[in-house]
């Protein structure tokens, strides 16, 4: 038989562990989120270092790279005699329209093409 003191000590223990659980929750999805923001780093690095390597105008890569890029991306664009590099620079948001406390950051490099 349960006691009326049993079904206390089960709501003290859900409140105890309730926080826990939602403070897991949240570290899960802060996780999931840096994730999805790095792989569009990735993505917007790749799209362009190929535009840069094909020999685009920088202004057109970079109009490139904002269209994959996540929102306060900072991209640099260089060339050398032999690959075309772009780094990218996110901030993770904790929240939308707040900045997080951490950044991901890309780099892709792509053979630059030969002009015939």
């Amino acid at each position: 038989m349960s006691s009326a003191a049993d079904h206390g000590t089960v709501t003290a223990e859900t409140a105890v562990a309730l926080p826990s659980l939602m403070l897991l929750l949240g570290i899960a999805l802060a996780a999931i989120h840096a994730a999805t923001t790095h792989l569009s780093c990735v993505d917007a690095a790749r799209v362009g270092a190929r535009a840069l390597a094909r020999g685009e105008e920088p202004d057109a890569v970079h109009t490139l790279i904002d269209q994959v890029a996540p929102p306060q991306a900072r991209a640099r664009i260089s060339t050398d005699s032999r690959f075309a590099r772009v780094r990218l620079s996110a901030p993770v948001p904790i929240a939308p329209g707040l900045p997080g406390p951490f950044e991901v950051h890309a780099e892709a490099a792509t053979p630059v093409e030969e002009s015939p």
